[in-house]
């Protein structure tokens, strides 16, 4: 009959060779890009990113399915290559980036299909609102050596979603009809990582 503590280490042994190849890896602000564009008066899209991210990812090898997620974004950082409007998109009025200034995601569930990792579900949090989002993953690179012996592998991930769930409502109608700022944005994701 097995006793408790055999039955404990079968269990651990099981685990093992699972913990084994569950690793973290750092994304790498310099070469990632959170990229988003919103519709403006209804006829063009404006496009910025936010420069300033960071976050770990832990990958399971053995159970892609078991990895996780973790990343914040300085919602100071945003940028859309026009001073008064990005003065404006960090304002109460939008992100109140001074009150709030980091926008984080932290996965929940990883979906996997024929070996590769194809959405990740997790919560999202803009502005002290936080909602269930899912993210699309476009690509899920191997990993390679870079010249300085680091390995590295990337990822793309896509998603969109409507701003006034997260509070930011501020907007203007327009004589003809429409408005000023359209309601969704679409986000798009180049993630960079290094390992350990």
């Amino acid at each position: 009959m097995l006793t408790f503590k055999r039955i404990f280490l079968v269990i651990l042994l099981v685990m093992i060779p699972h913990f084994a190849l569950a690793t973290t890896w750092k994304i790498d602000p310099a070469h990632t890009n959170v990229e988003f564009k919103v519709r403006h008066l209804m006829i063009s899209w404006v496009k910025g990113v936010f420069t300033d991210v960071n976050g770990t990812v832990v990958i399971n090898e053995a159970d892609l399915a078991g990895s996780t997620v973790k990343i914040q974004i300085a919602t100071t950082s945003l940028n859309t290559n026009n001073k008064k409007r990005d003065d404006h998109l960090r304002s109460p009025d939008f992100f109140d980036a001074t009150t709030y200034p980091v926008m984080t995601f932290v996965s929940k569930k990883v979906l996997v299909a024929n070996g590769a990792p194809i959405k990740i579900v997790g919560d999202l949090t803009i502005r002290d609102v936080t909602r269930e989002v899912e993210f699309e993953i476009e690509d899920f690179s191997q990993t390679v050596t870079d010249p300085w012996g680091n390995t590295r592998r990337g990822a793309t991930a896509t998603i969109k979603i409507n701003r006034k769930d997260y509070g930011l409502t501020w907007n203007k109608v327009l004589e003809a009809g429409g408005v000023v700022v359209g309601d969704e944005i679409r986000i798009n994701l180049e993630v960079e990582m290094i390992k350990g």
